[in-house]
């Protein structure tokens, strides 16, 4: 390769490697002074208005924006506001450049999110050093943001391997519920993206992250860890005192979860897996257990498990029956609509149900 191409090269990647500086300013002495000043470190341009400044922004997002305050049509801090409007723009670095020492200015520039103030006329040195400081910054806190990312990436992989292994745990202990929890996980999500769109409870579900719940619906069946083997794989139909014992797994699974609590905090993920657990075996007229809540005393997780878990269930084959085909469990929870389950969420599953028939079908 010869010398040229070698040059040329690296010109090029330090081309790509240069920061982007956008200089707003009616002013073309300033421009000229600032551009002068810049070019040599800094990819730099020159815009005479706020306007120029925000079309441009539709292709090119820069580092760092000097920004002039007294402007025709767009002023600084009116650019400032748009700026901070938009999701895109708002986490550029904003320098102000200002004729006059205004202390008001200057509070008002640092509550709208400027990074620092510029008098004008500037010195050279003055304009690389303060830049240079601010991009210095940012790339810090870029760094450790991707950093604090990546390790909160790590937990939640941690976090979901954990409850997948505790959940797989329980499953392997109950021979008959097969692929029980991979199956419920995906229930949950069409069944609460379908509430969420057709607007029913769309207003507590909002404020849900629908792939932490899903995973905290896993350990709905946690305390049948406390559950016999004899009973929970036994080959036939429970006794009324075997029922009862069976039964007892909603109230062990909230204490298993609420000692995780206690040791951890009552963080927003296991506060919803303690509801599935604790309420999925409750009923709409409030014949359910282990406190016979009723309608909307029901926490909504426990609602919403009840249609999820029962459906499962009934497609399922067990010791002590065979599997019922789609039709007949719609049938079912059709029949149960306002006694069992709430009439509601019902309404909605049964505008998605073909879903759930296509997961049963592929496992």
């Amino acid at each position: 390769m010869c010398y040229n191409e070698k040059d040329a090269i690296a010109e090029e990647r330090e081309e790509r490697t240069l920061k982007t500086v956008f200089i707003v300013d009616d002013n073309d002495v300033n421009l000229l002074s600032a551009e002068e000043a810049l070019n040599e470190q800094y990819r730099v341009y020159t815009l005479k208005s706020a306007r120029v400044m925000l079309e441009l922004l539709e292709v090119i997002k820069p580092d760092l924006i000097l920004l002039d305050i007294e402007m025709p049509e767009i002023n600084g801090f009116e650019a400032m506001r748009l700026l901070k409007s938009n999701s895109r723009y708002a986490g550029i670095s904003v320098i102000f450049l200002t004729g006059r020492c205004d202390e008001t200015a200057e509070v008002l520039g640092f509550e709208m999110g400027a990074v620092d103030f510029i008098t004008k006329p500037f010195s050279r040195l003055v304009l690389l050093n303060r830049i240079k400081t601010h991009l210095d910054i940012d790339d810090i806190i870029h760094e450790q943001t991707a950093e604090i990312r990546k390790q909160k990436d790590e937990l939640q992989r941690l976090k979901d391997s954990i409850v997948s292994g505790l959940a797989r745990v329980v499953e392997n202990r109950d021979n008959m519920t097969g692929e029980h929890i991979e199956r419920t996980t995906t229930y949950i999500k069409i069944l609460l993206k379908a509430l969420l769109q057709s607007g029913v409870y769309a207003d507590e579900i909002s404020r849900w992250d629908i792939e932490s719940v899903a995973l905290s619906a896993r350990l709905h069946d946690v305390g049948k860890v406390a559950v016999s083997d004899l009973i929970l794989n036994k080959p036939g139909k429970l006794t009324g005192e075997e029922f009862e014992t069976m039964k007892k797994h909603v109230l062990e699974g909230e204490k298993i979860i609420g000692d995780i609590i206690d040791e951890s905090g009552d963080q927003i993920f296991l506060h919803n897996a303690k509801l599935f657990a604790g309420c999925h075996h409750e009923r709409w007229n409030g014949t359910g257990y282990p406190r016979g809540l009723k309608g909307e005393e029901i926490p909504l997780q426990g609602r919403i498990m009840a249609i999820v878990d029962v459906y499962d269930a009934l497609v399922s084959d067990r010791p002590y029956k065979s599997a019922f085909s789609h039709e007949q469990a719609m049938s079912i929870i059709s029949e149960n609509r306002g006694s069992h389950f709430d009439p509601a969420i019902v309404d909605v599953f049964m505008e998605v149900h073909d879903r759930f028939a296509e997961v049963r079908s592929s496992q």
